[in-house]
């Protein structure tokens, strides 16, 4: 990786989905932005940010996404839209200055910009985004890209708070930071379960 960003700003979206085929991957929309703010030199955890996101092109959450999510109904029936959170994020991030979008894979980028195209908005953050999962293969030195939940295993760490919540997954890709970017040794000969995200 070249030199470190001024701040990385660790992003874990999630998003209106279905199991049954009924909402495709173009139609869903973000429901919860969680992100946190990191120095990139310390790689200390400054700030947090986290949103519910009322969905409306699919107002209705499905059983899956619930289960999946623990996102609730009511949790978004009482959120602000899109834009409306995509303006406070943007001016929490702004207060650090130089930040870059950085996620544990593509995904979250790509439906970041699919949601801004959806508002007709500009998409924040137009630095090159930080594939986080792509540099943890790297840095392994290795083809296969692990879920987030392994890759914790993998550097000898627990999950912390609820999978597949934004605000807890961020987290605990930003405690990844450092076996990432930083000086911090991946344990060798670890064995871990293999999961996806």
């Amino acid at each position: 990786m070249a030199s470190r960003p001024h701040h990385y700003l660790v992003v874990d979206f999630e998003a209106t989905c279905a199991n049954d085929g009924s909402l495709h991957r173009e139609e869903m929309e973000i429901i919860e932005v969680g992100a946190v703010m990191v120095d990139g030199e310390s790689l200390e955890l400054l700030s947090e940010f986290q949103a519910f996101v009322r969905p409306v092109r699919h107002p209705v959450l499905t059983d899956f996404c619930t289960e999946l999510t623990s996102i609730t109904q009511a949790n978004v029936d009482r959120a602000p839209t899109f834009p409306e959170v995509v303006d406070r994020w943007k001016a929490w991030a702004d207060a650090y200055g130089e930040c870059v979008f950085s996620s544990w894979g593509q995904y979250d980028y790509d439906q970041l910009s699919q949601d801004c195209r959806y508002h007709r908005l500009a998409v924040p953050f137009m630095n090159e985004p930080i594939n986080l999962k792509a540099e943890f293969s790297i840095r392994l030195n290795q083809r296969r890209r692990m879920g987030m939940k392994e890759a914790l295993s993998r550097a000898g760490l627990t999950l912390e708070g609820t999978h597949h919540r934004g605000i807890d997954d961020a987290r605990n890709i930003a405690r990844l930071l450092p076996f990432i970017v930083g000086d911090a040794e991946i344990p060798q000969n670890v064995d871990v379960k293999r999961r996806r995200k």
